[in-house]
């Protein structure tokens, strides 16, 4: 039998020994507890609150704690997406409230509830831990939506064949989401999870470097660094923190979402074997390694425990005939009472706070409404435009993917905000000026959105239907109507609506810009809550607010939701 292709011409085999694998494995752990370890100990004091060194050689120990912050976000943005997706494609009563409330969440620019997260955490947690804790949140926030939404899509559009499978053989819900659901939905999930880190990266400049009045809640890390580089015009370092994201981008695409892609293409529901499938050279290393081998055993019994107690809490039970109220649903009852109760003191006390609004404000608000949603519409578009062509192109064929997914993932991650200034001085002086400025930052935020889920449609579409479709020979036009549209469709419908609650979210750094001493303003309700914030100007920035959420509410019920029974119903591959 021929031997497979290696992935790079250097001494790595596709299964190394167990003995080099083992040897790789140990010095990569000494390793990393010795970088740990010996930036603990020269790293430098900083307090929040404290300037920001432009020193190069903090931004060692300054990436640390990025991607310390980063990797929790990561984690409970995981765990929310898999519990919220779960909930909503499982009940349909559910569906109806938590998929427009999703949007809503998305859309809503941190700038309108990180004051409040911030402050209310300061008032019984130490600055410094409110500070962190608020930033892991705001992270969390950039990168948990589109998770979820991937994930609810993979849920939904499981073929049919699977459901009559898992029906036949009686799989618990444990079972039935470990053996189907989730390696269903992994190929979705990884590329998901590669744009939540770069949405996480376009935010991070925020969230380490954020102020409230005369309070500073600054922390020592790279999007800090990034953040007061653009402050001071200082384009050296902003080229040095840059360069220090793209090293770390490439080390994390090398190191974790090469490897998880080629584990997961076995995941591929398809007939036949694709003829190029994924490769990883650390994956081969860590596979090949006795010591892994080792600790997975070790891990057997705490993992078959956990199987055992998931499966008993997810046994269909038969229904038990009730008389009246059950105590299980009095505490229900109690906290739906109680929610009412909160949710009704605050519309009273919301409308008292907006009553005294000028209406030259409210005027304010429905101008820069509509002037941001012509900015999103317009950023969509061209999206849309480019990066559905762009995913067909890089998906092509295995050897094109490997070469572009570490080059994509770099450019997605790379903050926009970042290279903002240097975009103003060109764009400022062109016609247009801010508003042609704020689209294109828009894009810059969201179009990855749309690409990446792209790319994952692309690589989840079955092989044969690839062979079909090469037999018939249908020609270009036929073969994007016929093939690659339906079957990225699903995938277009959860990109689309990540991307258009990104622009939304970005429209905040997009229309409210601070480069040097001076301010760039252009019409748009996120230059409204950005001014709001600013000046403390609390009615404002609630009626913004709102506005912005009813807009996203409509959105989702005239666009998203047919959309996703579009999708559910026509475009699932039965």
């Amino acid at each position: 039998m021929a031997s497979k292709p290696r992935l790079f011409s250097l001494e790595f085999p596709e299964r190394p020994a167990p003995a080099l694998a083992d040897a790789v494995v140990v010095l990569g752990i000494a390793g990393l507890l010795y970088v740990g370890v010996h930036f603990a100990r020269i790293s430098p004091r900083v307090v929040p609150g404290a300037t920001i060194s432009l020193d190069p050689a903090v931004l060692p120990w300054y990436t640390m704690l990025s991607v310390g912050r980063m990797a929790a976000a990561y984690g409970l943005s995981l765990l929310f997406s898999l519990t919220y997706g779960y909930a909503v494609a499982r009940r349909r009563s559910a569906e109806r409230v938590l998929i427009p409330l999703l949007d809503v969440l998305q859309s809503v620019p941190i700038l309108s509830f990180l004051p409040v997260v911030l402050l209310g955490l300061s008032a019984f947690l130490p600055q410094r831990l409110a500070a962190n804790v608020a930033a892991i949140v705001l992270i969390f926030t950039s990168q948990a939506w589109n998770l979820t939404f991937s994930f609810y899509q993979s849920l939904t559009t499981i073929p049919q064949e699977l459901r009559e499978a898992s029906a036949i053989l009686r799989f618990d819900g444990w079972t039935k989401l470990k053996t189907m659901e989730l390696p269903f939905a992994a190929i979705g999930l990884i590329w998901n999870s590669m744009m939540s880190w770069a949405g996480g990266w376009f935010f991070l400049m925020a969230a380490e470097s954020f102020t409230i009045g005369a309070r500073d809640f600054r922390l020592p890390g790279l999007g800090s660094y990034l953040a007061e580089a653009a402050r001071r015009g200082d384009l050296t370092a902003i080229a040095a923190g840059l360069a220090a994201l793209v090293l770390t981008i490439v080390l994390l695409d090398q190191l974790a979402w090469r490897p998880l892609l080629a584990w997961a293409d076995k995941f591929k529901v398809e007939a036949v074997e694709g003829d190029e499938p994924a490769r990883s050279w650390f994956y081969n290393i860590v596979s090949a390694s006795r010591i892994v081998a080792l600790m997975r055993r070790l891990w057997r019994p705490f993992s078959d425990w956990i199987d055992g107690w998931a499966r008993r809490r997810t046994q269909v039970r038969p229904p038990q005939a009730t008389t009246g109220l059950s105590r299980r649903s009095l505490p229900g009852i109690v906290a739906a009472l109680a929610a009412a109760i909160a949710l009704g003191y605050l519309a009273v006390r919301a409308v008292g706070l907006l009553a005294g609004l000028p209406a030259v404000e409210w005027a304010a608000v429905g101008l820069g409404l509509l002037a941001t949603a012509a900015r999103v519409a317009i950023a969509l578009m061209l999206a849309v435009a480019w990066t559905v062509p762009a995913a067909v192109a890089i998906g092509a064929t295995r050897q094109r993917a490997a070469a572009w997914q570490p080059i994509v993932q770099v450019v997605a991650s790379i903050p926009a905000t970042a290279l903002f200034p240097v975009i103003l001085l060109v764009l400022l002086r062109a016609t247009g000026g801010l508003n042609f400025a704020a689209i294109l930052l828009m894009l810059m935020g969201t179009q990855w959105y749309l690409l990446f889920n792209a790319i994952a449609g692309v690589a989840a579409t079955p092989q044969d239907l690839k062979d079909t479709t090469s037999m018939l020979r249908l020609g270009r036009l036929d073969r994007w109507r016929s093939f690659l549209l339906p079957a990225l469709f699903p995938f277009l419908v959860t990109g689309a609506i990540a991307a258009s609650g990104g622009a939304w979210n970005a429209s905040i750094v997009a229309e409210y810009v601070t480069f040097g001493s001076q301010t760039y303003s252009a019409v748009g309700v996120g230059a409204v809550i950005s001014q709001a914030t600013a000046s403390g100007n609390y009615p404002l920035l609630l009626a913004a607010t709102l506005a912005l959420v009813a807009t996203v509410v409509l959105v989702n019920r005239l666009v998203w939701r047919r959309l996703y029974r579009l999708a559910e119903d026509r475009y699932r591959m039965d």
